[in-house]
């Protein structure tokens, strides 16, 4: 493996976060601020604690999932977008760098400022509600395991967009909307029982479930199913991208 290509890759688009700061770090950390404010006022005063957890921290879980989906997707959507658009990706393409090399350093570059920020958040989180980790290290799984899989969900719409307004579809009008309609501010068991069953058909409910297990011992299904969707969701992607650079789909038109 070509390690130091990998970490050219990889240092660029961290620096890249670091030149944007504020837009990368400092606005999602304002905006999930803004999150516990209003809905910790608004609904906290209303629901009290669903499962035996107090509302505003039942909610930490959801608000650093909504985050990570949203940043992975979009940090890794930009970092292979960008190279598209001014023409920089054929030399990436033309250099002795293997497919499998080029993916590793713009996902894992993507991954690791999300893992990053939604560290953050949860740092964040702590200074207005109180709440406990029961299961650290497999909240650090699925962190780890959310980041990887929507970075390489965000470097396929990268690479199929062609415009900027495309970039931001995917994230804007599917991903945020199952975030909110996945459990992030509530149980599922709350819904009627139609909608619990048309809330398990959304895969981002296994994701929030899982998460929230880590922390509290409480999940909407099944620690196992949460891990089996992720997988196969990770193992869609790696399939798609394989795809991607075999066909050089919209990378050598």
């Amino acid at each position: 493996m070509n390690l130091h290509a990998v970490g050219a890759i990889y240092r660029f688009e961290m620096a890249r976060a670091a030149r944007t700061l504020l837009q990368s770090i400092v606005s999602p950390v304002i905006s999930t601020s803004l999150y516990f404010v209003v809905f910790g006022a608004a609904i906290g005063s209303r629901i009290t604690e669903i499962g035996g957890v107090s509302y505003g921290a039942f909610i930490v879980p959801g608000l650093i999932m909504l985050m990570l989906l949203t940043q992975s997707v979009s940090n890794a959507a930009f970092g292979i977008f960008f190279p598209k658009f001014s023409g920089t990706i054929y030399e990436i393409l033309s250099a002795p760098v293997s497919y499998f090399e080029v993916v590793l350093g713009y996902v894992g570059a993507a991954a690791t400022k999300s893992i990053i920020l939604g560290l953050i958040i949860l740092a964040t989180a702590s200074l207005f509600v109180p709440f406990g980790i029961a299961h650290p290290a497999w909240m650090l799984v699925f962190l780890l395991l959310t980041a990887v899989t929507f970075s390489l969900l965000g470097f396929i719409i990268g690479i199929w967009a062609d415009n900027f307004d495309k970039l931001q579809l995917v994230p804007l009008l599917i991903i945020t909307p199952l975030t909110f309609l996945g459990g992030s501010f509530y149980s599922v068991d709350m819904l009627p029982p139609f909608w619990q069953t048309v809330t398990l058909f959304n895969p981002v409910v296994y994701l929030i479930s899982g998460f929230r297990w880590s922390f509290y011992d409480i999940a909407d299904v099944s620690v196992g199913a949460s891990l089996t969707m992720i997988t196969v969701f990770l193992g869609l992607c790696l399939a798609l991208v394989g795809w991607i650079f075999k066909t050089g789909y919209r990378l050598k038109a």
